[in-house]
């Protein structure tokens, strides 16, 4: 079908990783004259940053939306499986598309869009993990990929002359140099370098997440903000000590810190770290997260150290011999 120009507007929305695949994708359906949004998910393994980074470089507005609860029931069982680590990335990918579709019924989109390149990750961009995405999605073909387009089927947005096909790309491969010379195009300057932003595929934060996800199981999303920083003990199957590596590891853990349920802990006189024991707050396990915060400061083996212990509004101090940090080693996650 030859392309139509419909009376009214057509409207694209498209998923942003703020990456530049994302922004050609979008600028491409621009330049038909197509009205594009982005929409971006946050959890706690990815944030929207990049996103919203390149919302204002281009002024294409950016919807952002928190899946943190659908995700983690979709982590139980991701049908097609994790990769690597603990990255289910088809499973991942065709929630997004779910979710992006239902703000398409709702607000009066046409189509759905992304910036996928056809081969630029052997497992999750091919031609079969593809149409895994999209018929798991619950919108088979209304998800178009403008710069592998030409290599793939004809979406209904293409059949219905919405989307001019022959101004759409046909890029695969893991090569750049194509988006690179549309980026000088396009006048597009400032992207984030080609680098995985999704915490599923480090391997020290997957097994922190599979130490949670089997080990505690009932768990919530504050807990899974501090997978993200300091040194991770399993005391039992409800209790962790969380100790921070750096200063900037201590501020982030007090933004999760909850002084109803957790217990802080610092060393009186020695810089080091924050440390915080959640779950079972008896004397024992007091007693080894004071052990561990005095091991990690530069209190030497055999002395003593003073800890200060805060709960709730109430704050104690315990003194602990110290012991080298490698004494908890066997803990550590």
């Amino acid at each position: 079908m030859k392309f139509n120009k419909t009376a009214r507007q057509v409207k694209g929305l498209g998923l942003c990783s703020g990456g530049l695949d994302s922004i050609l994708s979008a600028l491409l359906l621009q330049r038909q004259g197509i009205d594009v949004t982005w929409i971006c998910f946050e959890t706690p393994f990815f944030s929207s940053e990049s996103a919203q980074k390149a919302s204002r470089h281009t002024g294409i507005p950016l919807i952002t939306m928190d899946i943190t609860d659908e995700y983690m029931e979709m982590m139980k069982n991701p049908k097609a499986g994790f990769g690597k680590n603990m990255n289910p990335c088809m499973d991942c990918h065709a929630l997004m598309f779910s979710k992006a579709g239902e703000v398409l019924k709702n607000q009066g989109f046409d189509f759905l869009f992304s910036g996928e390149v056809l081969g630029q990750r052997p497992k999750s961009q091919n031609k079969n993990s593809l149409r895994y995405v999209e018929k798991n999605s619950g919108f088979d073909g209304q998800i178009l990929r403008p710069l592998s387009a030409k290599l793939l089927s004809k979406t209904l947005a293409e059949q219905k002359g919405l989307v001019d096909r022959e101004q759409l790309m046909d890029i695969s491969g893991r090569s750049r140099k194509i988006q690179m010379q549309m980026a000088q195009d396009f006048g597009v300057k400032e992207y984030p370098a080609p680098a995985g932003g999704c915490l599923l595929t480090d391997k020290i934060f997957s097994n922190r997440l599979k130490d949670l996800m089997n080990t505690q199981k009932i768990f919530n999303t504050r807990e899974l903000h501090f997978l993200k920083y300091g040194r991770h003990f399993r005391l039992d199957s409800k209790t962790k000590i969380i100790a921070g590596r750096s200063k900037n590891d201590n501020t982030h853990l007090l933004n999760y810190f909850d002084k109803d349920k957790d217990i802080l802990l610092k060393h009186v006189k020695l810089p080091g770290p924050d440390v915080i024991l959640t779950g079972n707050a008896t004397p024992e396990n007091i007693q080894t997260a004071a052990g561990i915060c005095a091991g990690y400061t530069k209190s030497k083996p055999g002395e003593t150290a003073k800890i200060r212990i805060i709960k709730k509004e109430t704050e104690d101090f315990i003194t602990v011999i110290t012991v080298p940090a490698s004494n908890f080693k066997n803990l550590m996650i």
